[in-house]
């Protein structure tokens, strides 16, 4: 009695868990993308400025030597933003919408969105007293009310780790070629 409580435990479980495992990760598109599709991707991740995610993946990764990590982010330097985009643009366009590309490929056109991508790429720590809130101005508040705005923000949250991966994808494949 006491081992069938144990296989039927056992049972639940591991249903439960690939269960979990399938909702975990964003399902990608079924069939390929569309050039166009790939090319609203390609202009987001250039309004994104991704290269800095690349950059960010090779500064958390572990090198054998302090040569070898220089030599990854001389790899880095040699190559362009735009060309970042076109190699993760293909992967990505599994994940990311063609709504969702141009959506938010317009948001960080805006001023506000210039601003929150320079904010997340080149400011420090920011520390705010407990019970403050952040000035919003009014125009910022109108954007991020946006239906269309929303939707896409959550789509492009839940493809971070995406991102991320693919990031990392590319970080060996620069570091395998020979430049």
């Amino acid at each position: 009695m006491k081992s069938f409580v144990h296989a039927v435990l056992g049972l639940s479980l591991a249903a439960s868990a690939s269960a979990f495992a399938a909702t975990a990760a964003p399902a990608p598109q079924a069939g390929a993308a569309s050039p166009a599709h790939v090319k609203a991707v390609q202009d987001l991740l250039g309004a994104m400025q991704v290269e800095n995610v690349l950059r960010g993946v090779a500064a958390r990764s572990r090198y054998p030597s302090e040569a070898q990590r220089k030599a990854v982010f001389a790899k880095l330097d040699k190559t362009s933003p735009a060309e970042v985009a076109r190699r993760l643009a293909p992967p990505l366009a599994g994940v990311v919408s063609p709504d969702t590309a141009a959506e938010m490929t317009r948001f960080y056109g805006t001023p506000y969105g210039k601003k929150l991508i320079h904010r997340k790429y080149n400011s420090g720590a920011q520390v705010m007293m407990p019970g403050a809130r952040p000035s919003v101005a009014p125009e910022e508040t109108k954007e991020r009310k946006r239906a269309a705005y929303v939707l896409a923000s959550k789509e492009l949250a839940a493809a971070e780790p995406a991102i991320e991966r693919e990031a990392f994808k590319l970080l060996q494949q620069i570091n395998k070629e020979q430049r």
